[in-house]
């Protein structure tokens, strides 16, 4: 018999991220996630993207071992701002045993009921910045921090209770070594001289933080016309500033900036960690903060995790400008392998800045859907 317990206690939550660790310790391609990270990311009193979503964590139990788990959320502005009337699930977990799933999703279609929602979708996270959705391609890959892993069965199970693919995302990556920064190049010195814009370019997180802010405003303006996006208030930024932004290296966060010094275009790479969490197991110490440190410095893989232009010069070629200062750092820093993390298959603006780097898709992810 399987029974569910929403997790509530300081014990629970634990165990609601450690069964994860159980479920894939024997797994090559699962990059664990820190323990206390996790753990701050389902904490209300910390994560601001739960002052405006609702989140319920549970934990399925059999023989009185955990044996799944499962996030239901609704986030309330995307029900307000965007008219969906969706609940969202997330950080999915389960052994291979249907009813397992079924009981699990069963929590959320309640919560969606409950509040007079037309659909659940997920996996998902609680806002647009969080990890999106369970691999049906490249399940032998190694994943990296910003994404999950997922087994194989997880879509078998979610088709088989009838939910419905909802989006498509691909994964892809390309070598450094093989890239001719020449045609780049010529259209970078071409656009800056055409548009008198500018690249800034830092060597201390401190002289970033006073255009984070702006950052993220042409963040929500980027991605504004992209289906379910929900613009980052005011109180996110500050959270993922202070999160985020002071453990990228400087030399990886760019931004492009007009005669005006108005900021028309950003991109933020991050050094490869995989590895190193991996190491890390969950922990930051005794040595798992020395592991993510010389990651830092010396990865030799980088994964892009945010682009934004603002849409007056989304056709301009100013994304050449980004290219070229980042074949300078990558070149300087010894980097061999580039990784491009989640994309909808709709946003073909992002596939097309792509299109000269000779990428191979290497995994792909996807959401579900069924209507309530």
């Amino acid at each position: 018999m399987i029974t569910i317990k929403e997790a509530l206690t300081k014990k629970e939550m634990k165990d609601y991220v450690m069964f994860s660790f159980e479920l894939y310790k024997n797994n090559p391609y699962w990059i664990p996630p820190i323990i206390a990270e996790e753990l701050e990311t389902f904490d209300k009193t910390k994560n601001p993207a739960l002052q405006t979503a609702e989140a319920h964590f549970y934990l399925a139990y059999k023989d009185n071992k955990i044996v799944g788990k499962i996030a239901a959320i609704i986030n309330w502005e995307e029900v307000n701002l965007l008219g969906k009337r969706k609940a969202r699930f997330g950080w999915f977990d389960a052994i291979d045993d249907i009813e397992v799933t079924k009981t699990l999703l069963d929590k959320v279609e309640e919560l969606g009921r409950k509040h007079n929602m037309d659909h659940m979708e997920g996996p998902m996270g609680f806002s647009n910045l969080d990890k999106v959705g369970i691999l049906s391609e490249g399940f032998d890959q190694m994943g990296n921090m910003i994404t999950w892993y997922s087994l194989p069965y997880y879509i078998t199970h979610f088709e088989q209770l009838g939910l419905v693919k909802e989006k498509e995302y691909i994964e892809s990556d390309f070598s450094f070594n093989g890239i001719n920064p020449e045609p780049f190049q010529k259209a970078s010195a071409l656009i800056k001289k055409r548009y008198e814009l500018r690249s800034l370019n830092f060597t201390k997180t401190k002289d970033i933080m006073p255009y984070v802010d702006k950052m993220f405003d042409l963040f929500n303006e980027t991605y504004a016309k992209l289906q379910s996006f929900v613009p980052i208030n005011d109180i996110q930024k500050e959270y993922f500033k202070k999160k985020y932004i002071g453990f990228i290296n400087p030399e990886f966060i760019k931004f492009i900036v007009d005669k005006n010094d108005n900021m028309i275009a950003f991109a933020i790479v991050m050094p490869g960690f995989a590895q190193a969490l991996k190491k890390a197991n969950g922990k930051l110490f005794p040595f798992g903060f020395y592991h993510l440190l010389q990651a830092r410095k010396h990865s030799k893989e980088i994964v892009f995790y945010l682009i934004g232009i603002t849409p007056e010069y989304q056709s301009k070629g100013v994304t050449a400008i980004v290219f070229d200062e980042y074949y300078k750092v990558c070149l300087a820093k010894g980097i061999e392998t580039c990784i491009r993390t989640p994309e909808l298959e709709e946003n073909h603006a992002i596939h097309n800045l792509w299109k000269h780097f000779n990428s191979k898709i290497n995994k792909r992810r996807r959401t579900y859907k069924k209507e309530l």
